[in-house]
């Protein structure tokens, strides 16, 4: 009976570990996306699209599954060698049970915090240490990626928001000599984004302005 008694314990104790870990599972998947843009150079790319847009006022022209199916192989394309490292040094080894998944994890964050301190504003970094009571890191490594990684989000914002006010600046004057020509031939009524559209659509295709978009991206990193 104590037998019996011990075996459906243990069938129990494997059926919690079981779900414990489908539960580890499906909460991973579900911060996916969290840590795709949060670790990686999505927020950037999809900002500085968006911008592109925006500046040219051609409303859902690309669609949102344009820019961010760009934005994606764009993040895929950056990111290659830093996934690549990241495979080779923990997730091959695991998978060949080389390491633990302790040691898998150490080493795959590695690579990561090497690229996000790359792109991190010192003064981003240091608020979140200094809020946290935390010494100032002697490596890369001694980052604690709690703190990286919200310093790191907020130097992307910041840098994408600056490469889109550069793109602002010639649609804008295009929209302010529009505005001035249409005043002073007194046509109040007609709206300027109206006539300016087709210029600064002819403006981008002109100057290709696509490439230049992308090639600036991929040389920002």
């Amino acid at each position: 009976m104590n037998d019996l008694m011990e075996i459906l314990g243990t069938g129990e104790a494997q059926n919690v570990s079981t779900s414990v870990q489908l539960l580890l599972l499906l909460t991973i998947l579900s911060l996916a996306p969290s840590i795709l843009i949060l670790f990686t150079c999505f927020t950037r790319i999809v900002i500085v699209l968006s911008f592109v847009r925006t500046s040219l006022a051609t409303q859902q022209m690309p669609p949102n599954q344009v820019l961010i199916g760009l934005s994606l192989f764009l993040t895929f394309f950056i990111m290659g060698p830093v996934l690549a490292e990241a495979n080779e040094q923990a997730l091959t080894p695991l998978l060949e049970e080389k390491i633990t998944l302790e040691e898998a994890y150490t080493k795959a964050e590695k690579p990561f915090k090497e690229f996000m301190s790359k792109h991190t504003r010192q003064k981003d970094l240091e608020l979140f240490l200094n809020y946290a009571n935390l010494k100032k890191p002697e490596s890369v490594e001694d980052i604690p990626i709690t703190a990286l990684v919200p310093a790191f989000a907020i130097s992307e914002i910041k840098t994408a928001f600056q490469i889109g006010f550069m793109i602002f600046i010639p649609f804008l004057v295009i929209d302010m000599v529009v505005a001035s020509i249409l005043m002073s031939m007194g046509m109040m009524m007609l709206p300027p984004v109206m006539i300016s559209l087709p210029f600064k659509i002819l403006l981008f295709v002109l100057v290709d302005g696509w490439y230049l978009v992308i090639k600036s991206l991929l040389q920002s990193f």
